[in-house]
């Protein structure tokens, strides 16, 4: 992609009214434009993260063989009576049609994948089942705020699991929790898991995956020693006491933000929706679900609250727009200019994802200054000074180094 014609260029200045890291820069940047509070426009580098982030969710959702489908977010209110959240959830978007007919937008799914399943499950040989989507969410909250943390629209991977036993959800959440910190891995976040309570969705303890962040709305307690969490607002513990698992070190307090969660649904929405099998031993059963959510636009403004300098955005390999920005230094000198649209026409050959600032008519410094606020890990540049050459440089080091194309394409794919 040549900068010249990428819609949504830097800004010189943050908006004014951005209180966060991730508002300021994804702005700045020319990643997101703000429509309204907690509802953004994804530009196009925006949208490349985004999807970056869902392929690697989707990768890893895959390999536990959940299947994916794309749900409705529009909702009849009738489902929504069925299961008493229509007058119990608070966050609900609710419309009116012109013909009086009333419909939610979902900002949660149960009230549509469970009806979709009866009808498609008789027996126990038919579970486990797991269901997921990427789609959109809608949540009427009041005060949204922390940039794209909390969101009224905001981008979601939603998975619905139906078991039989109980013992098969556990052996399942089991599964999904080691996927979830795998997925957060391959995006640079070390997420805690927390206990905390099912709010909404369930009266059952839920789990929470959370990444240490001072820009979080969540206040944990933590064990340095092992993997002891646990949000605050459920724990009989405090800041300093001994850890209640491993007992060798105080608990610490800190700042999170939720990246996903786990719930425990019991038979709730079978039983409203009157889904029953046949079990193991004959007898009709309902079903177990499990509810697992992970906020792919969240995990995008948590990886630039983490990752980031004085000069901009720092996106780990598997999120960034593009594996490399390629500065042309002194375009107005036929020559450069030649070798400098070679040099991206053959990355573009060897598969490499590329944004290449081919403006004329800029300096140096303002090249240089845009590509590290936008933050892709790899900036090349090519000038008279690199001759035969190319300047290769990493977002995060201040070493540079002079690098033939075909040892600049093998770094790429190592």
């Amino acid at each position: 992609m040549k900068y010249s014609k990428l819609f949504g260029k830097t800004l010189r200045q943050p908006p004014k009214d951005a209180t966060t890291v991730n508002h300021r820069l994804l702005t700045q940047a020319g990643y997101v434009e703000q429509l309204m509070a907690g509802v953004y426009t994804y530009l196009p580098l925006g949208l490349r993260v985004l999807t970056n982030i869902a392929r690697v969710v989707r990768e890893e959702m895959n390999l536990i063989d959940a299947q994916e489908i794309l749900m409705p977010t529009l909702h009849p209110k009738a489902n929504w009576e069925i299961t008493k959240g229509w007058s119990n959830i608070d966050v609900l978007f609710k419309l009116k049609s012109r013909t009086d007919k009333e419909y939610a937008l979902g900002q949660s799914e149960e009230e549509v994948v469970t009806p979709l399943v009866k009808g498609r499950i008789s027996t126990y040989k038919d579970l486990p089942l797991c269901l997921y989507q990427i789609h959109w969410k809608y949540r009427d909250e009041l005060r949204a705020k922390s940039g794209i943390l909390r969101g009224r629209e905001f981008f979601m991977k939603d998975l619905y699991s139906f078991h039989d036993t109980q013992e098969d959800f556990q052996r399942f959440y089991e599964i999904a929790k080691k996927t979830y910190l795998k997925i957060f891995k391959r995006l640079g976040l070390t997420a805690k898991v927390t206990e905390a309570s099912g709010g909404g969705f369930s009266e059952k303890i839920s789990y929470e995956f959370i990444v240490l962040t001072d820009a979080g709305e969540d206040t944990i307690l933590y064990c340095d020693s092992c993997d002891f969490c646990v949000n605050v607002d459920i724990a009989k513990l405090k800041l300093g006491d001994l850890c209640a698992s491993c007992k060798k070190s105080k608990l610490k307090q800190a700042k999170g933000s939720e990246v996903g969660n786990v719930f425990d649904l019991g038979q709730k929405y079978c039983k409203d929706f009157d889904i029953t099998i046949t079990g193991r031993d004959g007898e009709k059963i309902h079903p177990i679900m499990g509810c697992y959510g992970i906020g792919i636009s969240r995990i995008m403004g948590v990886i630039v609250e983490k990752y980031n300098d004085k000069n901009g955005i720092l996106w780990p390999k598997e999120a960034t727009p593009y594996q490399m920005h390629l500065v042309g230094i002194g375009l107005d000198n036929k020559d450069i200019l030649s070798k400098t649209h070679e040099t991206y026409r053959k990355l573009q050959n060897k598969n490499v994802e590329i944004l290449y600032d081919d403006r004329v008519d800029v300096s140096p410094g303002e090249k240089f200054a845009d590509a590290d606020l936008i933050g892709i890990p790899v900036r090349l540049v090519v000038s008279k000074k690199t001759g035969d050459k190319i300047e290769y440089k990493e977002r995060d080091k201040e070493k540079t180094e002079m690098l033939s194309l075909e040892e600049v394409v093998k770094k790429v794919h190592v």
